[in-house]
């Protein structure tokens, strides 16, 4: 029996999580879940080794040796099969005092570090493969070079520039990241909208925006890869709806199958960015043309599971199980 853990890193309530590792639990793999934001320094212990001589040395093969203590369970650092890096929370930025701000910067760097450079790990995905993959200018960019079929698309600052590309065609406007945003102190989201050049002002000079021609669709696919397995699911809005996470109660969902060009063009997307998982959601048109919208390195998928009949949580579990062969 193979007792190399896989490790999950994600945040203490998370169902997505939840379902991989029962799944995990039920085919007897080790598993060691912890929140790096959260748990460390305490109570997760670190102890990671490198360098020439000595038994470290032999059984990391080079690699970092060395453990990861959680609770009554602990990792060896030279023989982890996989890590899941799901949902964490942000480790703290050390924005108070001169010495809380140096300490948070090591314990990011620290613990960080090393879980990114473990020796004959598979990672679903690389924590840092994730963070690049996230910048959607390079989504784009990637995604016009692969082939997609991309909307055309601006970022600016300058009030001229989008007055006139708006006024050119059908526009909508989304955010250039997706995070955490508050009204009256109340979560929020900042959901894809439209926008007509006259509503265009001088707060555009204050950031940088996106807009992009408005795809007309007739309804969505989100296409979930794991490894090199593709699930897509046909995603149903109401008619006149620009962006469907707004109206979940009002979504119908089937599974459709991926053309079979596309499938391998969203396997080389995730392999230009070094990633073994990416959301991606297309905008689907009356000609059964797919427009590549955005790409989510690290998307929820769980609820496509019952509503689409997508076996995405096996598919993660496979991927985690077998992990990488060690050196």
């Amino acid at each position: 029996m193979d007792g190399r853990p896989v490790l999950v890193c994600t945040e203490s309530e998370d169902a997505t999580a939840d379902l991989v590792i029962t799944e995990l639990n039920r085919r007897r793999v080790p598993v060691i879940r912890f929140d790096p934001g959260r748990d460390f320094p305490a109570p997760v212990v670190l102890a990671a080794r490198i360098g020439a001589g000595g038994a470290a040395r032999a059984e990391s093969g080079g690699g970092w040796a060395g453990r990861l203590t959680f609770g009554k369970r602990t990792a060896d650092l030279s023989a982890v099969r996989a890590l899941y890096h799901r949902r964490p929370t942000p480790c703290p930025t050390g924005s108070g005092e001169r010495t809380a701000r140096f300490v948070a910067q090591e314990n990011r760097r620290g613990l960080g570090g090393v879980l990114g450079a473990l020796p004959g790990c598979l990672y679903l995905s690389h924590p840092q493969a994730i963070a690049r993959a996230e910048y959607k200018p390079a989504q784009l960019d990637a995604a016009a070079r692969l082939g997609f079929t991309v909307p055309a698309t601006l970022i600016t600052n300058d009030p001229e520039e989008a007055e006139r590309f708006c006024a050119e065609r059908p526009t909508i406007y989304k955010p250039l990241h997706a995070g955490a945003y508050e009204v009256d102190g109340e979560p929020a989201g900042i959901w894809a909208a439209p926008v007509e050049a006259d509503e265009i002002d001088g707060a555009v000079g204050h950031s940088a925006h996106l807009f992009q021609a408005l795809v007309p669709k007739v309804a969505d696919v989100r296409a979930v890869v794991v490894g090199e397995q593709v699930f897509s699911a046909r995603i149903t809005a109401p008619p006149g709806v620009v962006d469907w996470r707004a109206e979940y109660r009002n979504l119908t969902y089937e599974p459709v199958a991926c053309p079979e060009d596309m499938c391998g063009a969203l396997v080389r997307f995730l392999a230009d960015f070094g990633l073994n998982f990416g959301a991606f959601d297309f905008a689907v048109t009356a000609d059964g043309a797919w427009w590549f919208l955005e790409c989510n390195p690290n998307g929820q998928w769980a609820w496509l599971e019952d509503t689409a009949g997508l076996p995405i949580t096996h598919a993660i579990a496979d991927l985690l199980e077998n992990g990488m062969s060690p050196a």
